[in-house]
């Protein structure tokens, strides 16, 4: 009998939660996927796992910057994070270098995305100005 993918991330959730980030539970999740011929549902698992980890107070960020993250820069990440899951226990912030976002940061959670890039700021200007959806 195949597992939901719900229960599934709550089985992976509470097994995981504390002890690995998601770069590791990325590839563990993905090797048992390829194993049960269920490739195609690796990134809806894993974002319920994350989601499931933030209801339970384990917040994980990536945040993706062209640049290194200043102190402050992690700090004010922690303040919004705080904002919008008051009863986090644990912050952790995972870093990812990407040149195309030029400066900025874009913060990718559990189900959602907060893109502070200068890159997403001029693509809105663009739009704003020439009415082009690219």
């Amino acid at each position: 009998m195949k597992t939901s993918r719900l229960d599934l991330a709550k089985i992976i959730g509470t097994k995981s939660m504390k002890s690995i980030s998601q770069m590791r539970l990325s590839s563990e999740t993905a090797a048992y996927l390829l194993g049960n011929g269920r490739t195609n549902e690796l990134d809806s698992l894993l974002r319920d796992v994350w989601q499931y980890w933030a209801e339970h107070g384990y917040v994980e960020i990536i945040a993706v910057s062209a640049f290194a993250l200043s102190a402050k820069v992690q700090a004010d990440i922690r303040r919004q994070i705080r904002a919008l899951y008051p009863k986090a226990k644990q912050i952790i912030i995972t870093e990812r270098r990407d040149p195309e976002v030029v400066g900025g940061v874009r913060l990718e959670l559990a189900n959602q995305q907060l893109d502070l890039s200068v890159r997403a700021k001029l693509n809105e200007f663009r739009q704003l100005t020439t009415g082009d959806q690219a």
